[in-house]
């Protein structure tokens, strides 16, 4: 094979492979959310955060297990000396020269004042804020593509509009050509036209920039294939959405949003940090048991050459009586600390309610203004209607058909977008109750 029909297989492979690349797929919400789900590595850092917490909850039970030690050792004894009480009369005393050690010694806890339980509910909550925080983060992604998906909606609603207005402006430049052959127009309408053409050229170049971002946007969070394109679902509009009034948004949000839950969370947290601190103020009891094999028998002079063996077996008991006056001021921060929570939960709940209905007169704006762009484009069309028939009896001119298919084609863009925006701001109204 040539040179030449080697590169021209190498552009027609590079060609395939980036159409190949470039493919649309149109794609739903609901798909969306599914792909975010597997692929977003924004939900994933969260779930190693869970698994990361169910870690610490196996360790925290594991302090209920019995502490298990062992020891061996081996060591060279040099030779003693003996002094009378005045360090008079010193005496060598010959010493067996091998020394070992051996010792097993065994304790469980039956009784810590609380504070091994303490500590595994903490380990708990501390799962349960951890799996909170992954819910709450998967309903910001969520919310976030939302966002993006729509806008991209936008923007390719916009792109047909001004496709089609460029469309009818070439089509006046060309007619007003003959007009002015003709001499019944002038150049300077023709260029009033070509320069209305090039900005309907840039605001096309600006709408496919701004869509080339936000696709990247979703592709990138989705971990899709590079040169993915993403059209919006055109259905979405057909859906019917039934709202529920202010007073069932605000149960929702009541019983799922994850903000009053975390501050929930927060209060129990300082609860048991509470009785973890109080714990510190009662008796430790354990059993225990050990077991020893020693040699030589130093204690005795003469020093004995054997091994020496004993085991025992009991309960321990230990205070620490200078928590009766250390503590007290630990324990009363941790008091404090759970009015504090408290506190911050009652805000919270505040916070949300004043969310809530914040969001939803903005989604009872969004019908109105849905209401307004259904009454425009009746009134665009009915314009259109009037000025179509004038035009084609010579009683309008074509710049007044140009104006009338203009702001008919505005009228439907403004009705797609007011449609979007009641869908997202439903959307809106489910993240805030955290039930998107």
């Amino acid at each position: 094979m040539s040179k030449k029909n080697r590169l021209i297989v190498h552009c027609l492979i590079a060609l395939c492979s980036q159409y190949v690349c470039a493919q649309p797929r149109t794609m739903g919400l609901e798909e969306m959310f599914r792909l975010a789900d597997e692929n977003s590595q924004r939900i994933q850092v969260y779930q190693t955060g869970k698994d990361a917490a169910e870690a610490a909850l196996q360790a925290a039970k594991a302090q209920r297990l019995p502490d298990i030690n062992a020891s061996l050792s081996a060591s060279y004894l040099g030779d003693g000396k003996l002094w009378d009480r005045d360090f008079s009369n010193p005496m060598n005393i010959d010493m067996p020269h091998f020394g070992n050690n051996f010792s097993l010694e065994a304790q469980q806890v039956i009784y810590a004042g609380g504070a091994i339980s303490s500590s595994i509910e903490l380990a708990e909550l501390g799962k349960h804020s951890a799996e909170l925080d992954a819910q709450k983060n998967r309903q910001e992604v969520r919310f976030l593509l939302t966002g993006y998906y729509l806008d991209l909606y936008k923007l390719h609603n916009q792109m047909q509009v001004l496709k089609k207005n460029l469309e009818l402006t070439e089509q006046v430049i060309a007619n007003m050509r003959v007009r002015r052959e003709q001499g019944t127009a002038l150049q300077n309408d023709i260029t009033r036209y070509e320069l209305q053409k090039e900005t309907l050229k840039l605001q096309v170049a600006k709408v496919k920039d701004a869509s080339t971002i936000i696709n990247h946007q979703l592709v990138t969070t989705l971990h899709l294939s590079e040169g993915t394109e993403i059209i919006p679902d055109t259905t979405l509009l057909d859906e019917q959405i039934q709202t529920l009034d202010e007073k069932n948004w605000q149960a929702l949000a009541s019983q799922n949003n994850l903000d009053l839950q975390q501050t929930q969370v927060g209060i129990q947290v300082n609860e048991q940090k509470v009785k973890l601190e109080r714990s510190e103020r009662l008796p430790k009891i354990a059993l225990v048991a050990a077991e020893h094999l020693d040699g030589p028998i130093t204690i005795e002079v003469p020093v004995l050459d054997n091994n020496f063996n004993y085991w025992y077996v009991g309960v321990g008991i230990t205070y620490n009586f200078s928590s009766l006056f250390k503590n007290n001021h630990k324990l009363k921060q941790a008091r404090l600390n759970v009015k504090k929570a408290q506190e911050t939960h009652q805000l919270m709940q505040e916070q949300v309610e004043n969310t809530i209905q914040a969001t939803y007169v903005d989604f009872l704006t969004a019908f109105t203004d849905l209401r307004t762009q259904k009454k425009s484009v009746e009134l665009a069309d009915q314009n259109y209607d009037v000025t179509s028939n004038r035009y084609q009896n010579d009683l309008a001119l074509l710049t007044d058909m140009l104006d009338a298919s203009n702001t008919k084609l505005s009228a439907d863009l403004s009705l797609a977008n007011a449609r979007i925006n009641v869908i997202y701001h439903y959307y809106k109204m489910k993240y805030v109750t955290h039930t998107l």
